[in-house]
């Protein structure tokens, strides 16, 4: 008996594990855990969890149709996972274990801890590479070192992919007669908390679906994404992301269909595609970062210097920034959003990342916690990076220089204002000529609901550059 044990890539097509473990006659099981404690301290958001779960559910049936049986574990935490999944190979009679490799180190130390305990009863584990397009490590520098700027690391990736190729999987045909499968919502090993294990309807779940938004997206956008991506109010972007951080959908399928699209792979800025491509291969970026540099999962920054700065801890500060209160229009709209949907377009990412570590002089660990807390594509490489770049911590070439007016951001990339109205209530009759400033026109109406902003952006920025100035004396 073979088992295959899903984890961030729940899905049949493209799945590297599935279908090396579908390759000839053996019988077939499927397995995923259900790590509720290790889940929470790992901050996943709950409706990242529901959504995962849902998509569980989705892949338990599709995986019954074909006569796999997906077996089911709860373990609260990873040290339980290798004597749970021990024991469950010895019931199942199972002799091999084949899965896709993780990046993250607490994954990657049970997986080791795992094979380990496998080995002992003559079990064998096999790894693949099934969440990048290029597996970690293969895109380095003359001298064997990862890049530590993407730049340099975009063009020596396309240039490996061009040498090398990729391959789509199929999803593996049927196995034998049809099986049952119990939905989720029939039993008893999920925490109640998270409440009904139903899609959000915004976001349902299916490789289907992940397929069918990947295709509009590259009928309709993305030619015109290098010049719409960046603005909130319209519909601009893939909204991939929590697909591709569940595994529904993978990065080759992405490339591929782009390619199929296009009829050629961009390589340059000057060609249509190529924008969403980059977008892509920063997501290869900060998953190779995450494998190669392990500290980078342990709270620490890119920069080690960096950890002298003098952050702030500041609660009340936090909670404002948090909850859309800091008097900063589109800092609060993508908050409140975030805060209601479980998702916040990339841009509005930078800014609110900018303005808590810039403006607030905030810990970009807290504001990395709270967006994996709310996230539903929460990803640990993604989320670290993003938030390192924007912190000034991270992988990039001139850190400190970067700091995002949260005005001039508003008034480029929502001019008219209409996602700040759609998000900010007390806001939602202002003029446009106003709404990023809205402050003199509130007073003027004796409107006090909209709270004042909670520093001068001009001085917060002096003071942002002149902490990492202090680390060079």
């Amino acid at each position: 008996m073979k088992l295959v044990w899903f984890r961030n890539d729940l899905r049949l097509a493209d799945n590297p594990a599935l279908r090396h473990a579908c390759a000839g006659d053996e019988p077939v099981a499927a397995l995923f855990i259900v790590s509720p404690t290790q889940w929470r301290q790992h901050k996943m958001a709950p409706i990242r969890q529901r959504f995962m779960l849902a998509q569980v559910d989705e892949l338990g049936r599709e995986l019954a149709a074909l006569g796999i049986p997906l077996h089911l574990l709860r373990v609260e935490t990873f040290a339980e996972a290798p004597a749970a999944l021990a024991s469950l190979c010895r019931e199942l009679g199972v002799t091999q274990l084949y899965a896709n490799q993780a990046v993250e180190i607490d994954e990657q130390r049970r997986d080791h801890a795992v094979s380990a305990a496998l080995a002992e009863q003559a079990v064998s584990s096999h790894w693949f590479n099934g969440c990048c397009v290029l597996p970690p490590g293969r895109v380095l520098t003359g001298s064997g070192e990862m890049f530590k700027v993407f730049t340099p690391f975009s063009r020596a990736w396309l240039k490996a992919l061009d040498e090398e190729g990729f391959v789509i999987h199929r999803a593996p045909t049927p196995r034998g007669e049809p099986l049952p499968w119990q939905p989720l919502a029939e039993r008893d090993f999920v925490d109640a908390a998270l409440g009904e294990l139903t899609a959000d309807p915004r976001w349902p779940v299916g490789e289907v679906e992940a397929l069918r938004r990947l295709n509009i997206f590259l009928e309709q956008a993305v030619l015109d994404y290098g010049e719409t991506r960046d603005f909130p109010a319209i519909a601009g972007t893939s909204v991939l992301s929590p697909y591709l951080a569940a595994g529904i959908i993978s990065p080759r399928q992405c490339v591929a269909a782009l390619q199929q699209r296009l009829g050629y792979r961009p390589q340059s800025k000057a060609q249509p595609g190529f924008v969403w491509l980059n977008e892509l291969i920063w997501r290869e970026f900060y998953r190779h970062l995450l494998v190669l540099i392990p500290t980078l999962s342990m709270n620490r920054p890119f920069k080690p210097e960096t950890a002298a700065l003098p952050w702030s801890w500041d609660p009340d500060a936090f909670a404002a920034w948090c909850e859309g209160r800091t008097g900063y229009p589109i800092v609060d709209a993508a908050m409140r959003c975030l805060n209601t949907t479980g998702w916040m377009h990339n841009r509005l990412r930078m800014i609110v990342a900018s303005f808590l570590t810039k403006d607030l002089h905030i810990h970009w660990r807290l504001g990395e916690d709270y967006f994996m807390s709310r996230l539903i594509d929460g990803d640990l490489a993604a989320n670290n990076g993003g938030w390192q770049w924007a912190a000034g911590t991270g992988a990039d070439a001139a850190p400190y220089f970067r700091v995002f007016n949260p005005t001039t951001q508003g008034q480029r990339f929502d001019p008219q204002g209409e996602f700040i109205r759609t998000w900010v209530t007390e806001l939602a009759d202002i003029p446009a000529a106003y709404v990023h400033q809205p402050h003199d026109w509130l007073r003027l109406k004796g409107l006090q609901d909209y709270p004042a902003p909670m520093v001068d952006h001009a001085v917060a920025r002096v003071r942002a550059i002149e902490m990492f100035r202090s680390l060079e004396k």
